[in-house]
């Protein structure tokens, strides 16, 4: 009996093998009604049940590897030293705290296995140990493993996996790394590699018993696989093979066992620096491209020329993406902090108490408000570690300026270089200058102009406002638009000269037209270094106290005299 994934799948794989089998004949083979057939034609994923019928497992399943691992010591142990049923019992509660199954059940599981156990090393005894040389058809087979890995992000040694896809035909891999070989890493690795390629080997593709797509190992080669990885194959129409346990298993999928080390020796040594994970992904993107031109074991052709063959044989892709990433409802906490996998992650403080939703990738992690993003981190992989953005906590450092000065988002800040010296400055000069409460309540108006201001605009206001001695925000949003407004490496605004065989005709009417508004003349404009312009002008505190120190001239009272001359003229007529 499967599951309805695997139902699906089974349907989905007849269609793929054979288009021209009618629904009737799809209905009778599995035994289905016709909306089934359907459903399963139209997604990978079966809907979800109103009232879902979970089946419940065997008893001894938890511990039924522990019990053949007994068995199988038995084989070689003296004959009045093997394991009885009650001394099983014994050491699966003593040393694995089972006591879930009776008697009766080990007693009837071991008498069936012990045959089982006995009758495999008996076939295994009539045959040598060794390799045979294969042929691999191209567009058919492809090999998957993992391989630790440690990288340098950011200035911190990370241990990670390497995820290789290789096909058997032409050699062709695809690498990438991730925080973890989880499931949500395995399953965008496969679709990654899916993309590069362009397409799904037609006949399987080699496994390691791995824990995101295995749940059990079973008798011979079967398998008990996770629900979310059947979908996903049933998704992009791949069969799995999968290898046998142990050291025998590996020589079973050697090509990708050889290929993830030697792509590591020549490409991750010594300890590669990154910024992100992104990053190198990126650049192993490159790679990969350029190893097209390589030989493996002195093949005739390179790998570029061989993949050229066998990419129009590879089943094609799926016109939807699958989405990879596992979907949680974590509730906010108060500290406005989500729990995922044991691993902080800090949100928006407007969100607490309420429960959104996260998608948990392979190397990243998002909370979305709706279809918003509301929050974005990197994936942490060491139990109750966390990762605290400080813009998440303004609104309640707003309230609570005292808790700034401890806090992890602060350390954080400082250490991935978005809380610079400038803002150290700017903050001790407004507690010096208006106390530390309300000094640090300017700090956090500041912190809250990066969200609608570039990052380096912001800083160059605030170096500008510590120059000036003036913790006003007001000043450094002043000062941060006109640097956003700045293009680099010129003015502002570019001061209007005529060319040196003109006359100075612009200027005069520019001059004309200040000395009309205030007063001023173009002498009195170069003695504080600026340049007469028409209409508005923003600037900084140091201008303005340089044109307070000019002295200012009043003006003509010729200008009254003409006006009584107006009114008379006006009453004698």
């Amino acid at each position: 009996m499967y599951s309805r994934v695997e139902l699906f799948e089974r349907i989905r794989r007849d269609r793929r093998e054979n288009p021209l089998v009618s629904q009737r004949e799809l209905m009778k083979r599995h035994h289905v009604t016709r909306t089934t057939v359907l459903k399963a034609l139209a997604a990978a994923q079966p809907p979800p049940r109103r009232r879902p019928q979970r089946s419940r497992p065997r008893v001894l399943e938890p511990v039924a590897q522990f019990v053949d691992e007994m068995l199988r010591q038995d084989l070689t142990a003296p004959r009045k030293q093997k394991h009885t049923v009650e001394r099983i019992c014994q050491r699966l509660a003593r040393e694995h705290g089972f006591a879930g199954a009776s008697y009766s059940a080990v007693r009837d599981y071991v008498a069936k296995r012990r045959k089982e156990i006995r009758a495999e090393v008996r076939d295994r005894a009539k045959h040598l140990d060794g390799n045979v040389p294969q042929i691999h058809l191209p567009g058919q087979e492809a090999e998957v493993d993992f391989h630790e890995v440690a990288v340098s992000v950011a200035g911190q040694l990370m241990d990670c996996w390497l995820f290789t896809l290789r096909l058997s035909f032409s050699a062709k891999a695809v690498h990438r790394v991730y925080a973890s070989c989880g499931q949500e890493a395995f399953m965008e690795g496969h679709a990654e590699a899916f993309r590069v390629l362009g397409g799904v080997p037609s006949k399987h593709i080699r496994y390691d018993n791995l824990k995101p797509a295995v749940k059990q190992v079973l008798f011979g080669r079967g398998r008990s696989e996770s629900q979310r990885w059947v979908a996903f194959r049933s998704h992009y129409g791949a069969t799995p093979f999968y290898c046998l346990v142990g050291q025998e298993g590996a020589h079973e999928k050697g090509g990708v066992e050889h290929e993830g080390g030697w792509f590591r020796r020549n490409y991750l040594v010594p300890v590669v620096e990154t910024e992100s994970l992104m990053a190198l992904n990126e650049r192993l993107a490159v790679i990969d491209a350029e190893l097209d031109g390589r030989h493996v074991h002195g093949d005739k052709a390179s790998i570029g020329e061989k993949f050229a063959v066998e990419a129009p044989l590879l089943q094609p892709l799926p016109d939807d993406e699958f989405e990879t990433g596992t979907i949680l409802n974590p509730l906010v906490r108060n500290n406005s902090r989500v729990v995922v996998r044991q691993c902080y992650y800090s949100v928006p403080a407007r969100f607490i108490g309420r429960t959104i939703r996260v998608v948990l990738r392979a190397n990243e992690v998002f909370a979305y408000d709706g279809r918003h993003i509301v929050a974005r981190h990197p994936r942490i992989t060491a139990r109750y570690d966390w990762k605290d953005e400080l813009d998440h906590f303004l609104e309640i450092l707003k309230i609570k300026p005292g808790a700034l000065a401890g806090s992890t988002a602060l350390a954080q800040a400082r250490a991935q270089g978005k809380f610079t010296p400038a803002h150290d400055a700017f903050w001790a000069m407004a507690k010096k200058n208006i106390g530390d409460a309300e000094g640090t309540r300017a700090l956090i108006d500041v912190l809250l102009l990066h969200r609608t201001l570039p990052f380096d605009a912001v800083v160059a206001g605030i170096t500008a406002a510590v120059k000036m001695a003036t913790a006003t925000p007001d000043l450094v949003a002043i000062e941060a638009r006109k640097a956003a407004e700045t293009t680099p490496g010129q003015p502002a605004e570019p001061a209007l000269e005529p060319a040196a065989d003109q006359p100075d005709q612009f200027g005069d009417a520019i001059a004309s037209q200040h000395d009309d508004d205030d007063g001023w003349d173009r002498d009195e404009y170069a003695a504080v270094g600026r340049s007469p312009r028409r209409g508005a002008d923003v600037i900084s505190l140091d201008e303005r106290r340089a044109l307070m120190r000019v002295e200012h001239q009043p003006p003509p009272l010729s200008i009254y005299d003409q006006l009584l001359r107006r009114n008379n003229t006006k009453g004698t007529a």
